[in-house]
């Protein structure tokens, strides 16, 4: 007797509701290119590990992680004192070795040498020139400069530390070209050219970016059975080095129910829309499946040629009357 008073208590609450406006969409199979989703990461395109050739004291560091630096600016500066103290001993060698050279080119002029004196001599001018050209260069090696224009992602020495070669010093990337480097299955391989065009997403819910295929690895990898596939994304692509995001392989054409996202409410776990029975809302469990844009695919729960209520649902109640617009 109380399960009945409160089935008509009910009925009588649903007969007092006001009668809503909605917006209704009739639900009809469309065809869909099927696609399935690789997991990938997005990586710069672009990335450098600065190190010395030579090894000293660091002097200056010019940068800090997160600054933007440009083609040829001058990051890191090392103690020079030793190298400096060498270009000038190579620089004295090669003045006075040019003297001799000259010197002993006139006696020859006036046949008092021989030529073989003449010719060590200008041997010996000749290494003092090399040796000055190379100090020159160790002394360029003393400034580290920025290969691109990026920003600093990682510092890892700073003033005061020792710089040798091989050590990393700092880390940048360009941030203004990325890419998506993901593991495609065996299965999925066949369908992944070279140039081919496909659609990124970091979330279900983001406007896809187009990426094309640059790269696909020769040979799978033994532990995973996927092959390594790179993707070039746009410079407005909006995604950030480090960041997941999908790559959606496409396997054929199929077709499916699609409403708008907003369509569907969820409490909870449980995924619902509301469809229009005789005038009134009704309230249906629902499961979705892939995210198309602005559009879920409705997977169960409903069938073509039902109302779904698509504007208004948010305010609607189970059994409410309501009236299409």
């Amino acid at each position: 007797m109380t399960g009945c008073r409160e089935q008509r208590h009910d009925a009588g609450t649903a007969q007092k509701l006001p009668t809503a406006t909605v917006r209704v969409l009739t639900l009809e199979s469309r065809p869909i290119l099927a696609t399935e989703d690789v997991v990938g990461t997005v990586q710069p395109k672009l990335r450098a590990i600065i190190e010395s050739k030579v090894s000293g004291r660091i002097d200056q560091m010019l940068v800090a992680p997160g600054q933007s630096v440009k083609v040829g600016e001058l990051l890191v500066q090392i103690d020079a004192k030793e190298i400096q103290a060498r270009l000038e001993q190579a620089l004295a060698t090669r003045e006075q070795s040019a003297r001799d050279a000259e010197r002993l080119r006139s006696l020859l002029g006036q046949k008092t040498i021989s030529i073989q004196e003449f010719e060590t001599a200008d041997s010996r001018h000749r290494v003092a020139l090399a040796a000055v050209a190379e100090a020159e260069t160790m002394l360029g090696y003393t400034k580290l400069t920025a290969p691109f224009s990026g920003v600093i992602t990682r510092k890892l020495a700073d003033v005061g530390d020792l710089a040798s070669p091989g050590r990393a010093l700092l880390e940048m990337d360009d941030p203004n070209t990325l890419r998506l480097e993901a593991g495609v299955p065996e299965a999925l391989i066949n369908r992944v050219k070279l140039g081919a065009r496909f659609n990124v997403r970091a979330a279900p819910d983001d406007a896809p970016v187009p990426a094309v295929v640059s790269e696909i690895a020769p040979s799978a990898d033994s532990g995973s059975r996927t092959f390594n596939v790179k993707l070039d994304l746009p410079a407005n692509a909006g995604l950030r080095a480090g960041q997941f995001a999908r790559v959606a392989i496409p396997l054929g054409e199929s077709r499916a129910l699609l409403v708008p996202a907003g369509a569907v409410t969820q409490r909870g776990q449980m995924e619902l829309v509301f469809v229009v029975v005789n005038k009134q809302a009704q309230l249906r469990l629902v499961k979705t499946g892939k995210h198309m844009g602005s559009e879920v695919e409705l997977v169960s729960g409903i069938s073509a040629g039902e109302q779904v209520v698509i504007e208004g649902a948010a305010q609607l109640r189970d059994g409410q009357p309501v009236e299409a617009k």
